[in-house]
């Protein structure tokens, strides 16, 4: 059964930094790529960043290059996004999601999600 189970979210001042996980369980997390989407109130669900299975080539949505940095433990079968300097705009609920080998932007190509894990970002 696959599962993606996100953790790691919560309430951080501007300029602060988290680091969210996302468990995987069910497959393994290198033949296939993972991507880290968020939604915010009123909002359609963004894609932020992905890790591609082959090569792990990743990908950054331009709000976030230079601040967030996705990364794959392949003993933990575990992706993370480390988050720096983050700013209001940043809050929302994150989810992560598994795709084929390959990124994509798009949230339709994802076949399965987590439950997703709330960052909000206020002073």
């Amino acid at each position: 059964q696959v599962q993606l189970v996100e953790s790691g979210g919560g309430l951080v001042q501007p300029g602060g930094s988290l680091r969210l996980s996302c468990a995987a369980s069910g497959f393994t997390l290198n033949y296939y790529a993972i991507g880290w989407f968020r939604q915010a109130p009123g909002k359609e669900r963004e894609g932020v960043a992905c890790i591609s299975s082959r090569d792990g080539s990743t990908y950054y949505a331009d709000s976030v290059k230079g601040r967030f940095t996705i990364s794959r433990d392949s003993a933990k079968n575990t992706v993370y996004l480390q988050m720096s300097g983050l700013k209001p705009e940043d809050t929302a609920v994150f989810y992560c999601a598994r795709t084929h080998w390959r990124c994509s932007p798009s949230a339709s190509e994802y076949g399965y999600w987590g439950q997703g894990t709330q960052v909000t970002v206020s002073s």
